[in-house]
């Protein structure tokens, strides 16, 4: 029976982690998540758990004193088809606040407490809401929840802790890095660590094992809607080196590393969330690039990874099947041929991909079938519960692969040290999550990766004159009230009279021949574009014609890409452009401290962007000199 009182795991690691002497460096060798291989039949599945924290020394008890495979193996031989089944379950959960009896929670404690889903993932909320949340969960489940949260450029990815009000309350969140391709643009293994590091660290201290992350894909087509600055960046020796570093800072430090999109969406043209992808490169091209990063995870150990929603013919044996429901690519080359050993998580189940082409019992199934452990985000968790029951019971699954599945789950959370005690110390969080050392490795990665592809008429370093009339336009997401917040506030201390205009895609056009009456005013006008993955692809054309304009009219200008940096191809005639890769707040200080000398810029980029640049291309600049 495991223990029901209140630790701080996290903290707890960490201090072990530190009289060990490693939390800071690579530990040699790399340590392993788990080690997940159930041995062939007649033999009972089995695992290896091989511990991903270094556990603070504990009194002996009867649960500790057991060897360390008897409580997976224990449980797995308790339970019933059903809860085998729900195990494999990883539910939504949204991390902010919510009221006792509100129907939100409500539905969450009976997937937890009647149905026995085995996973939470989670999605925004502060960092101790989040906490509190799963602590209450955790205290609720009959088994340890192993929980997972979309991490892919640090905590405060989910974790902000900003209310999204007028004033921008700052309550305190997690870590937020730049997008995974600044580190791409840095080439730095030892950073690519250090984000891995930190973000196990900050994860685990509100109570979140998977951080799902790194990205592996290589994004070769700069047109792929979906994954772009995700990535680390267009080479695949240098997505492999930086996403194994990754790895390894994240599983040394509590964590399971889960690469993703595997067998490699960075090709796409089309976003799996809405439809369903093919991938037509050949065999050898897949081996030489798409595949390069994820073999190097794999030898580094990584403990998870998540399928992709898309077709591969070239992997398949006449199928033409998704990735995440093909036993030819999950089993065959995964398993079989690269040698995997670890978790197999499939995305999420309730995008368009999967969910427009194949029934909510049906794609349980069919996923299970070909390989998948964990189900994530089922439109019905209850749907395909039921449907994978009837499945083993009717026989289409033999019951020994799920045990094989449940077994590597069980594994995983014996290895993290949930059988003990799974909740954290809400109390504790401000020791670790957002911490200034923590912040100071993302300012750094965000002063380092800034890429200036232009410099017309040597426009940057900006001069600095209390007097200057500049302009500074932000174009964003309607809804994204932070987009320019820290841009603005650091360029205004070297410019007090800064005029602040904001746009977005929803503007009147009137608004913008107004705005392009004001800019021809302007002795300098910084247009900062802020376009995530997730945003609609293309920019308006009013955003183009007033860029235009600006050359036009020969008014000094320089544009910031905090995001997507293939629009210049858009923008032919800027004068200057910057990419600063994500909208965080350490990206918009480094970009206008950068933009007025403050730094110097250094980083290269890590993809082409056609026609102009190749990668590698950057110009350097030096931090102007103070007289």
């Amino acid at each position: 029976m495991r223990r029901k009182h209140s630790s701080f795991a996290a903290a707890a690691a960490l201090l072990a982690l530190t009289a060990c002497g490693v939390v800071g460096r690579r530990a040699d060798p790399p340590r392993p998540a788990v080690v997940l291989q159930a041995p062939a039949e007649p033999e009972p599945p089995r695992v290896e758990p091989v511990p991903v924290l270094a556990a603070a020394p504990v009194e002996p008890g009867p649960d500790r004193a057991a060897a360390p495979e008897d409580w997976a193996h224990r449980t797995l031989a308790g339970m019933t088809i059903r809860q085998k089944v729900a195990q494999m379950m990883m539910v939504w959960m949204l991390g902010d606040f919510d009221p006792a009896g509100s129907a939100t929670e409500l539905k969450l404690r009976e997937l937890v407490e009647t149905q026995g889903v085995g996973g939470i993932i989670v999605s925004a909320g502060t960092p101790t809401e989040v906490a509190v949340k799963l602590n209450e969960l955790q205290e609720h489940a009959a088994t340890p929840l192993l929980v997972g949260a979309d991490l892919e450029s640090g905590a405060g990815f989910r974790l902000s802790g900003v209310l999204h009000i007028a004033t921008n309350l700052d309550m305190g969140g997690a870590t937020d890095f730049p997008f995974q391709m600044a580190l791409g643009a840095i080439g730095d293994e030892d950073l690519a660590y250090q984000m891995g590091r930190i973000t196990a660290l900050e994860a685990r201290a509100v109570g979140i094992h998977v951080p799902f992350a790194p990205i592996l894909d290589v994004n070769s087509n700069p047109d792929n809607p979906i994954i772009g600055v995700r990535s680390f960046g267009e080479d695949p020796q240098q997505v492999a080196r930086l996403g194994a570093a990754f790895v390894r800072g994240v599983q040394d430090n509590g964590a399971i590393a889960v690469g993703k999109h595997f067998p490699g969406h960075g090709a796409t043209d089309v976003n799996s969330h809405l439809a369903l992808p093919v991938i037509h490169h050949s065999r050898a091209h897949l081996d030489s690039v798409d595949l390069v990063p994820f073999r190097a995870a794999i030898e580094a150990g990584m403990g998870g990874i998540m399928t992709a929603h898309i077709t591969v013919p070239a992997l398949e044996n006449g199928g033409n099947l998704p990735a995440t429901l093909s036993p030819d690519v999950m089993t065959g080359v995964l398993r079989e041929q690269l040698g995997y050993r670890g978790l197999v998580f499939t995305d999420a189940m309730d995008m368009g991909a999967i969910d427009n082409g194949f029934g909510r019992s049906e794609a349980p199934v069919r996923a299970v079938l070909a390989g998948a452990d964990v189900i994530l985000m089922p439109p019905s968790a209850v749907t395909a519960i039921e449907a994978l029951v009837a499945a083993v019971e009717g026989g289409r699954i033999p019951e020994s692969r799920i045990d094989e599945s449940v077994l590597r789950i069980l594994g995983a959370k014996q290895s993290l040290g949930l059988a003990t005690d799974p909740k954290v110390s809400p109390g504790q969080i401000h020791r670790v999550v957002g911490i200034p050392a923590n912040v100071a490795v993302a300012r750094e990665i965000a002063e380092r990766s800034l890429v200036l592809l232009r410099n017309g008429r040597d426009l940057l370093p900006l001069a600095g004159t209390s007097t200057a009339r500049v302009m500074s336009v932000t174009f964003r997401r309607a809804s994204d009230l932070l987009a320019g917040r820290w841009f603005n506030e650091t360029l205004r201390a070297t410019y007090p009279a800064l005029v602040t205009q904001s746009a977005d895609r929803a503007m009147p056009r009137v608004l913008w021949e107004q705005m392009g009456k004001d800019a021809r005013k302007a002795q300098l006008v910084v247009v900062s574009v802020y376009q995530t993955p997730w945003d609609p692809p293309g920019l308006p054309e009013e955003l183009s014609d007033f860029i235009e304009e600006l050359g036009r009219r020969k008014v000094p200008h320089v544009v910031v890409a905090f995001g997507n940096p293939y629009m210049i191809t858009r923008f032919p005639d800027i004068q200057a452009y910057l990419l600063a890769w994500s909208g965080t707040a350490v990206a918009q200080r480094a970009a206008a401290r950068a933009l007025v000398g403050k730094t110097p810029i250094n980083g290269r980029t890590p993809t082409r962007i056609p026609p102009a640049f190749e990668i590698g291309a950057g110009i350097t600049l030096p931090a102007r000199t103070e007289p």
